[in-house]
């Protein structure tokens, strides 16, 4: 019994057991994407986030909360709704803002597998990486 409490305090204080703020304001971002939700995705971004699509036909980088919704409705209006798929999502935090990581699989007319990266400061978006990777396990099915 003591073993399991210690296990499970040291669990916790790891943030292995619990998501935070941030996986919750990624799993919605994700969802959003999949539903071609442009509008509530656009208001997650700070002003002058980023994000860096690496791979596929909208490869680049695009500064500025205005071009990152411009590349999303481009996407939504190409791939239409979308299957989505989390898998390892992890958030890291500390006062000064929070990472999450997460193998995401949007799936719809083919798969895509992505290796995500959001940083977040002050609960928005300000840097994001779309990693296309055509071999990325994402478990859930």
């Amino acid at each position: 019994m003591k073993r399991t409490l210690i296990a499970a305090s040291l669990a916790f204080a790891a943030g292995a057991a619990f998501a935070g703020p941030a996986a919750d304001e990624a799993r919605v971002h994700f969802q959003a994407i999949g539903s071609g939700d442009t509008i509530l995705l656009a208001r997650g971004y700070a002003d002058n986030a980023q994000l860096n699509w690496v791979g596929g036909p909208l490869d680049g980088t695009y500064p500025g909360a205005d071009n990152i919704r411009g590349v999303w409705e481009k996407f939504a209006k190409a791939a239409g709704p979308l299957k989505v798929t989390v898998d390892k999502l992890e958030e890291a935090a500390n006062p000064k803002g929070a990472t999450v990581t997460a193998n995401v699989q949007f799936e719809g007319k083919q798969p895509i597998k992505v290796r995500y990266v959001l940083t977040y400061r002050d609960g928005k978006i300000v840097s994001e990486t779309w990693q296309i990777d055509p071999k990325l396990a994402v478990s859930g099915y």
